[in-house]
């Protein structure tokens, strides 16, 4: 009760940080923490699947990207989408290609799912970087952000920065608390029994697959919402973002924060981009550009966090209140 109540702080210390930032950063920074949160929103997603179910997807790509193609069809040429219309439409069509592709890929198990999935993902790939349905490699744009207007009337204008800031992080509390409880109902505790084990959860009467293919649809949207707002803050959409480089970055977040928490997932993807902006910067030391190669310090970086933090990010929260006992229980004793 004691650790629970005391995340519970932390994430609402966290969000209002986060409520606050707009106030005191410059425009740079409000549109990189606003790409940061569209990420703990994919990474969500994708938690939901590996961190709660246990399938491990390497094409979760497919459903961000294909959002922001929805959105770039869905938009009057060089002018604005309607916000109200064109994002349920987006996740609809991300969680009707992720019913399709559950429907077939659910039926297997470990190795093989993760590879299945990687070769639906890149067929969907293909279908867009080879065909000029979307503007074959060279991508599509999006000229402008979608608008919020109802019957005349425009509560907010996606155009300001600040005001798309707001529109990620309401999004971004919102997600969170509906997963929340959604893992905390009679389907959460199912899931999880699944990723435990299945054949316990089927001889029990549970359908499991079912379970499964809506665990994969609602994760299929979440992204396709995430891919949507992706696709608006930068006006570009492209076949990179729906190939296995995505995924595999998005699973290195899951990874990096810690499975099976949500907002380990959220940690994950701000400190992985938090990193990639310091490597980035690092300055030239004797002749060598440290920043060009990031890349290398990344993956070294992670290679070291899984080794050392196998449980995540959140390992060195469990740490400090560890070392902080151990002085507590020498005094008592």
């Amino acid at each position: 009760m004691r650790q629970l109540r005391s995340g519970t702080i932390v994430l609402l210390v966290c969000l209002l940080a986060l409520a606050l930032l707009p106030l005191v950063a410059e425009k740079y920074y409000i549109q990189f923490f606003t790409k940061m949160m569209i990420m703990a929103i994919f990474a969500m997603s994708l938690d939901l699947l590996v961190g709660y179910t246990g399938l491990v997807s390497l094409g979760h790509a497919a459903f961000f990207g294909l959002a922001g193609y929805v959105l770039a069809f869905a938009a009057p040429q060089y002018q604005a989408a309607n916000l109200w219309l064109s994002l349920p439409l987006a996740m609809a069509c991300s969680g009707l290609l992720a019913l399709v592709i559950g429907a077939l890929v659910l039926r297997t198990s470990g190795i093989y799912f993760i590879m299945v999935t990687l070769a639906f993902a890149q067929m969907v790939f293909f279908v867009f970087h080879d065909t000029k349905i979307g503007g074959g490699a060279d991508g599509v744009y999006v000229y402008a952000k979608p608008v919020a207007a109802i019957a005349g009337w425009e509560p907010f204008t996606l155009e300001s920065h600040t005001h798309f800031y707001f529109v990620v992080l309401a999004l971004l509390a919102l997600v969170y608390a509906a997963l929340r409880m959604l893992l905390a109902s009679l389907f959460g505790r199912v899931i999880v029994g699944i990723r435990v084990n299945e054949q316990r959860m089927r001889s029990l009467g549970y359908r499991t697959f079912r379970y499964k293919l809506a665990c994969f649809v609602i994760a299929g949207a979440l992204a396709g919402m995430a891919g949507y707002f992706a696709a608006a803050q930068f006006g570009f959409v492209s076949p990179e973002t729906l190939g296995w480089h995505e995924s595999g970055g998005v699973l290195m977040m899951v990874i990096l924060g810690g499975m099976g928490t949500l907002h380990g997932a959220i940690l994950g993807a701000f400190a992985m981009m938090l990193l990639e902006l310091g490597f980035q910067g690092l300055p030239a030391v004797g002749g060598v550009d440290i920043g060009k190669h990031w890349q290398l310090l990344m993956g070294g970086f992670i290679v070291c966090a899984v080794l050392l933090l196998p449980h995540g990010l959140l390992d060195l929260g469990r740490l400090a209140s560890r070392l902080r006992r151990k002085p507590k229980e020498a005094r008592d004793g």
